[in-house]
């Protein structure tokens, strides 16, 4: 046995027991961590297939940004294990029989891909790398389908903050859409008043007799 292919059944084995477990544990916490170990077996199964970029992407996108998320996301949030356990036997059918269906098709398509013999698939110059090719292949044949997974990507963002966004009490802000329908009249008020008389400031002081003449006399010692 090559230890390339040794290498491969090593992988596909850790990939199967940690996917398995993602599905069984009892801690979800475990099961994101199961889940990153799946994500680096199969990057490792991706990187002995020559594909070297789907294996990078997969480490950096799915291991570095999802699953950090998926992990904030369950440790920030107090889950009720109990009650997330008390329907499962009810779904157990329903997810059993979609479970097989997906296996049958997943089955029948790699049996199908195995009778139908070497594909002609196009030499690719050996001046030109894996992901130089698929870069090519992305911004010409399948540009506009790139567009649409961005623009869906960039809602997505969108309605995530939106959804998540949290009015704090000691914090000032205000609506833009209510600023812009300001009008200038309605930010600058000229009032009219009458003049008031100028005080000397010069003017010598009043005595304390002719302000107050009611006033009692200071006591004598």
């Amino acid at each position: 046995m090559e230890f390339k292919t040794f290498l491969f059944y090593a992988f596909s084995v850790v990939l199967v027991l940690a996917a398995l477990r993602v599905i069984t544990a009892r801690n979800p916490v475990h099961s994101a961590l199961f889940l990153v170990l799946a994500f680096f077996s199969a990057a490792g199964i991706w990187m002995l297939l020559k594909a070297e970029f789907l294996s990078i992407v997969l480490v950096l996108v799915y291991v570095g940004a999802v699953m950090v998320l998926f992990l904030f996301v369950v440790m920030m949030l107090d889950v009720n294990l109990e009650k997330m356990r008390e329907g499962f036997w009810g779904y157990f059918p329903l997810g059993a029989t979609v479970g097989t269906i997906i296996v049958l098709e997943m089955a029948g398509v790699i049996f199908h891909g195995f009778q139908g013999g070497d594909a002609d698939v196009p030499a690719i110059s050996a001046n030109i790398g894996n992901t130089k090719e698929l870069g090519k292949l992305i911004y010409t044949e399948y540009v506009y389908a790139f567009e649409i997974a961005a623009v869906i990507l960039l809602v997505a963002i969108v309605a995530a903050v939106a959804l998540t966004l949290r009015r704090r009490k000691d914090s000032k802000y205000f609506a833009p859409s209510a600023a812009v329908k300001v009008k200038s009249t309605d930010r600058v008020r000229i009032v009219k008043m009458k003049s008031e008389a100028k005080m000397d400031p010069i003017a010598p002081a009043v005595p304390l007799a002719s302000v107050n003449p009611a006033a009692p006399p200071a006591p004598q010692k």
